[in-house]
């Protein structure tokens, strides 16, 4: 993606349209879809905002149906994704990756929130849990687990909605700890 890492925080760093790209990554929706799937957004909110991520390219029209007198469209993030290129990210300031590190884990409490308001919980039935591991590796080591992790989720992504399928959100964080 193009967009400069400006642009692209200022797009992709706000709640709804966060929420919407996770409910579109690894599938194809249309907006009647997005509204199920996120029933808590105002329906013009939400319309308003899949225009914009239309607009900036973060979203992509795939399809256009005929649907009574009206056109369908059905989306779906761009091949290559949407966040910023390595080069974007390796000239954003540090206080930029704090930003976004921020939304990020605000968006990781905001989904668990939304599980946790749910009227039946079991996290041991759901498949909920969070953990911290550390990982002591070299280089070639970190290197062949990320190609391991990547090589074993890269087929999960294909799979559509349905089919008894529950969404289930992965969310990863690596980062080297300081010694001492």
């Amino acid at each position: 993606m193009s967009t400069s890492t400006e642009r692209w925080a200022e797009l992709a760093l706000h709640p709804v349209r966060i929420r919407i790209l996770a409910a579109v990554a690894g599938a194809r929706r249309t907006a009647s879809d997005l509204a199920d799937l996120l029933p808590d957004v105002p329906q013009a909110t939400l319309y308003r905002q899949i225009a914009t991520l239309a607009k900036a390219g973060m979203l992509e029209v795939v399809e256009e149906r005929k649907v009574g007198g009206a056109t369908e469209r059905v989306y779906a993030v761009p091949e290559g994704g949407v966040t910023p290129t390595a080069e974007a990210l390796a000239s954003t300031s540090p206080e930029e990756h704090a930003r976004y590190f921020t939304v990020f884990v605000s968006s990781l409490l905001s989904e668990f929130s939304r599980y946790l308001a749910r009227e039946h919980l079991d996290l041991v039935a759901d498949g909920v849990g969070y953990q911290q591991l550390v990982l002591h590796l070299d280089d070639e080591e970190f290197i062949r687990f990320a190609q391991g992790f990547a090589e074993l989720v890269q087929p999960l992504l294909a799979h559509e909605p349905g089919q008894g399928r529950t969404p289930r959100l992965l969310a990863t964080i690596l980062l080297p700890l300081t010694k001492g």
